[in-house]
This record gives C-alpha cells, sequence and structure tokens, in this order.
C-alpha cells in the first residue's frame, strides 16, 4: 500500500477560507494523504506584552475546529492544533513531531497580510527543507 501523503498546513484567520481547502482536496484526490493543520494563535503587541493569550488561542481553536469539519465532511481526515503565535515557530514545532512532505502556507492577500509584510512564505522556503505551497485565501470572500 502506498505511502499516504503528509501534508502540514499554516493558516489561521484563513484556515477556513475555501481556496485552502481547495488545495487541500486536490491533494487528496491525487493520493493518500495525511494532514495537519496547526492555527498560530495569533495576538496584538498589547495582549501579547499583557499576557493574555487565552483570548488569541480560543479564536484560532474555533476556526481550526471548523476547518477540521469541513475537511472531514469533504472526506479527508485531518488533525490539528493551535500553535505558537510565531507562525515559523508553529511550523517548527510542527515538524518536530509531523514529518510532513508538504507544507501549505495559507495567507491573506498581499495588502492585508501580516504574514507576507513579514516575508512569512520566502522566510519558511529558506529555512526549511521542503516544498511550501502559498495559498492566498481573500477573508472577505472566504466561506
Amino acid at each position: 500500500m502506498r505511502e499516504p501523503h503528509r501534508l502540514l498546513v499554516i493558516a489561521n484567520e484563513t484556515v477556513e477560507g475555501t481556496p485552502l481547502h481547495d488545495a487541500i482536496r486536490a491533494r487528496a484526490d491525487e493520493a493518500p494523504i495525511e494532514v495537519l493543520v496547526v492555527a498560530p494563535a495569533l495576538n496584538s503587541r498589547l495582549r501579547h506584552w499583557m499576557s493574555d493569550e487565552d483570548a488569541a488561542r480560543r479564536a484560532a481553536e474555533e476556526r481550526l475546529v471548523g476547518c477540521l469539519q469541513r475537511l472531514e465532511l469533504a472526506g479527508v481526515r485531518p488533525y490539528g492544533w493551535v500553535g505558537d503565535a510565531d507562525p515559523l515557530l508553529a511550523m517548527e514545532d510542527a515538524l518536530h513531531v509531523f514529518s510532513a512532505d508538504e507544507v501549505i502556507v495559507a495567507t491573506h492577500p498581499e495588502e492585508r497580510s501580516n504574514w507576507l509584510a513579514h516575508h512569512l512564505v520566502d522566510r519558511a522556503r529558506e529555512r526549511f527543507a521542503l516544498p511550501i505551497a502559498h495559498v492566498v485565501v481573500d477573508a472577505y470572500v472566504a466561506a
């Protein structure tokens, strides 16, 4: 039996977006797939400095649950967790326990993406020796 393609997905506000789900389903249509979705617990600087990360973790968890349920309805059996607020660190943490064959990073469009403003996709490609795909999700038309 063929080994499943191991896909790590890093997304937060974009985690429920149709373009991301389409990209995951396309890979699932090609081969058996194992999917880990990590939603970094995004937080404002003020809340971070005040050590108030609970709201960010709850929001990330709610979005993550919606994503996992939607993928299950589409026939994909994912699992996931809320990761570190730093998406690169969240990716690194996940890769310590999940030997991915590929990573998908989902972001907002460039004009609204903090991750792209900080060159997250480029930095991930430099840091990790894995194929890293970038999927853009416009949150205003995500569902």
